[in-house]
Formats: structure tokens, sequence, C-alpha cells
């Protein structure tokens, strides 16, 4: 058995969740990316503790996801939106300034997937970032519903038991 394997296999089963949509016009009437996020996460044995919309602005996200990373019951963090060059797109710098540890494969392979399996030469505009603040994983993606898919269903499905073995490695 390869190693990854064998670390798979001693991931947790589940991984408490809270979701977050960073959006200045959507409602939880209106977002789509994030009833998909919350729909993969359950349907593959993950729970969702928390939703939260939040605006699109950098002290917003930081005091959000402060407060997130200190509730004992959320193991990870997964943000959809406000991940793209605008000028209102501030959840990259507001996660990355947040990060003890950043995973930059994460946006390298969603980058990669997007371009070949998505949207082409337009994937160098997403901004998607995913490290630990503290003992708690966090990933942000894009807003998008075929965004979100992808980066659930290829990479963080697969990767999210291990990464939170790897977390709570002694």
């Amino acid at each position: 058995m390869r190693s990854v394997d064998e670390h798979r296999a001693e991931a947790p089963d589940t991984v408490r969740c809270m979701v977050i949509t960073v959006s200045d016009t959507r409602t939880e009437a209106t977002d789509t990316g994030g009833q998909l996020l919350q729909s993969l996460l359950t349907e593959n044995g993950y729970q969702v503790i928390d939703y939260t919309i939040v605006k699109d602005s950098y002290v917003g996200i930081r005091e959000l996801l402060h407060d997130a990373v200190e509730r004992p019951e959320v193991e990870a963090i997964l943000l959809t939106g406000g991940t793209g060059i605008a000028p209102q797109d501030v959840t990259f710098e507001a996660v990355q300034s947040l990060l003890t540890k950043e995973l930059p494969g994460f946006g390298e392979i969603f980058r990669f997937l997007s371009f070949t399996e998505d949207i082409g030469s337009a994937a160098i505009m997403s901004r998607a970032i995913a490290g630990t603040i503290g003992g708690t994983a966090v990933f942000s993606m894009p807003g998008s519903r075929g965004a979100v898919k992808l980066a659930m269903e290829r990479i963080i499905i697969p990767e999210l038991g291990h990464v939170m073995r790897e977390i709570y490695k002694k």
C-alpha cells in the first residue's frame, strides 16, 4: 500500500465544515454556488455545521474567519466567491493574510483543471487559495456553480479527510 493510501485510510470519516459565500448581491435563495457546495459536502459524508453570506469586504471576511477558527466545532472552512480580479474581489487577500500554512497546490491544480476542462485561458484570473489557519483547513474557490463543482469533486472531496489527518497528526 502506498503511503498516501495509508494516510487516506487513517483520515477521519467526516469533517465538520463551515460554508461561507462572499458576495455583495447573493442571498440564500440566489446563492447557487453555496447551495451546491453544501449539497456536495453532505452527499459525501461531511457535515455542514454553519453557512453564512458575507459582503466582499476585507475586514468583514477576516473577522468572520477569525471568529470561525475560534469555534472548536469548525474543522474546515470553505469559501466561495470574491476570488476574481475586480477591485471589490478581496477574498484572496483576506484569506491569505490569515493563513498559517498555504497549500499552493490547491490553486495551481484548480487553475490547471479550469484551463483544461472548463474555461481555457480565463483560468489565469482565478485566485483560488487554500491552507490552514492554526488547526483549521481553509479552501477558497470562485463562486460559480461550475467552479464549485470542479473544486469540490476533483480536489476537496477526495482530499479533505486526508488534509485533516495531516493537521491532526502529532
